[in-house]
């Protein structure tokens, strides 16, 4: 089972593959090196999508938090820069006899890549007289989830592992399981949470996913200014919001401004990934502006809004963002941007038809219509940082979920294609799909636009 709450993890940006995965990874390894005695000297070195779009991405920032300490979840965003320089002009770990110096322990390898994932990474420990101590190589594998070699190879030989009461491998067996029950989608999901937290706590868990979600839109809206990175990208949320509130009082309005208002929403949040903010990965950060854009179209726009719609929104969209995880992928170094917008964009479709009273027929619609129709969509973002073309791509994500929904919901349910077909079309897809259209910065976008 992939939990809501694995699902949705509340990080820091630009990415939740190449920012909040390797900081994951490196605190781990720091706990290891705790753990030991007669270490003098650690190193990190990245491969394949993470060398190639590191630095943009801040991977070598995240590793440098990792080794500190400091996790995603709680790190100030605001301290990443004046603790990461702290650290390279010290070499202090604040770890007991063992320095390290970034530019000689860090390395990124631009030649290699390793066996099981594009995103990998290999960190060593070493005794006073350089002798190997550990090594240890882990796999950022998107959406923030992070596992070690021996965890990966685990999980492909398809180790056992404990099933929850309602356990669903495919979009055609949750569908039967809604039938069999007599339950929601989000019942289901809700009845499988519940055998790893009390209800309370799992109430409280979506309450604060929503929470960080909606003030990371609300910080989107009122800051300005260039994002990080040289590409001089100015921010665009504040004023478009500006302009939003300036002609509500006007006795003729487009009605197509609900547009603007749900592209505003995603921009908001993908600029402050960009900029390295507290965003929550949805299923990761690159497309972290879809889910929350959607979630506050619901509340914003739509009748009867509810904390109660509000979790089911969510749970709803972990099942769906948990079945393309499982059967395809969310990383858009694995399978292009269609894994990371086109996955957001099917998880918040779904979402939106569960809160809007959809069955679990027109929930699955919903959420094959939006995953379809990112199919063949490519990574690849300018100078490697997570801005162009990005950000827009969010805002563009989250008004063809509102489009699934509203298209689902005025069917019955009934459709040609189903969504474990257009999962499965998505995985093969991003099989076949060249290496430098996912996230190396190697192709597309990245190389035909000028990045200064």
């Amino acid at each position: 089972m992939i939990s809501t709450f694995d699902l949705f993890k509340i990080g820091i940006g630009p990415s939740s593959s190449h920012t909040v995965g390797p900081m994951v990874a490196a605190r781990r390894f720091r706990e290891t090196v705790l753990a030991r005695t007669g270490v003098a000297r650690i190193s990190a070195e990245i491969y394949g999508s993470l060398a190639w779009t590191g630095r943009g991405h801040g991977t070598d920032t995240a590793i440098l938090l990792g080794l500190l300490g400091h996790a995603p979840a709680t790190i100030d965003p605001d301290l990443t820069t004046s603790l990461s320089d702290a650290l390279r002009r010290t070499g202090d770990l604040g770890i007991p006899g063992v320095h390290f110096e970034p530019e000689r322990d860090l390395v990124f390898n631009f030649k290699d890549i390793l066996p099981l994932h594009t995103n990998g990474m290999r960190f060593r420990a070493y005794d006073a007289r350089d002798a190997l101590l550990e090594d240890q190589i882990f796999y950022s594998i998107g959406g923030g989830f992070v596992v070690t070699a021996a965890e990966a190879e685990a999980a492909s030989a398809g180790d056992a592992q404990a099933e929850p009461p309602l356990a669903f491998g495919s979009g055609r067996e949750l569908l039967d399981l809604t039938l069999r029950t007599g339950l929601t989608i989000p019942q289901i999901q809700l009845a499988n949470e519940l055998t790893l937290r009390p209800r309370e706590a799992v109430d409280a868990g979506l309450d604060a996913i929503r929470d960080a979600m909606f003030a990371c839109i609300e910080r989107g809206l009122r800051m300005d200014g260039e994002l990080p990175g040289g590409l001089r990208v100015r921010r665009r949320a504040k004023r478009l919001h500006a302009s939003l509130e300036a002609t509500k009082l006007a006795n003729s309005r487009p009605a197509h401004e609900i547009m603007d208002w749900i592209s505003l929403y995603a921009l908001a949040v993908n600029e402050e990934n960009a900029s390295g903010g507290r965003v929550v990965t949805a299923p990761t950060n690159g497309a972290a502006g879809i889910v929350p854009a959607v979630l506050r179209y619901t509340r914003d726009f739509c009748p009867d809004w509810n904390d109660e719609r509000g979790r089911d929104f969510l749970l709803t969209a972990a099942a769906i963002g948990g079945l393309i995880k499982a059967r395809a992928s969310i990383s858009g170094a694995e399978v292009g941007c269609q894994g990371e917008v086109g996955s957001a964009a099917a998880m918040a479709a779904a979402g939106l038809t569960a809160a809007l009273g959809g069955s679990a027929f027109q929930i699955e619609n919903a959420a094959e219509i939006a995953m379809e129709h990112h199919l063949g969509m490519t990574c690849d973002p300018i100078a490697g940082l997570v801005q162009v073309p990005c950000i827009e791509r969010n805002a563009f994500g989250a008004n063809k979920a509102v489009v699934a929904a509203s298209l689902s919901l005025r069917g019955d349910g009934q459709h040609r294609v189903s969504l474990d077909e257009v999962i499965e079309t998505m995985r093969q897809t991003g099989h076949d799909m060249q290496a430098k259209y996912k996230e190396t910065s190697l192709g597309g976008l990245a190389v035909n636009v000028a990045a200064c």
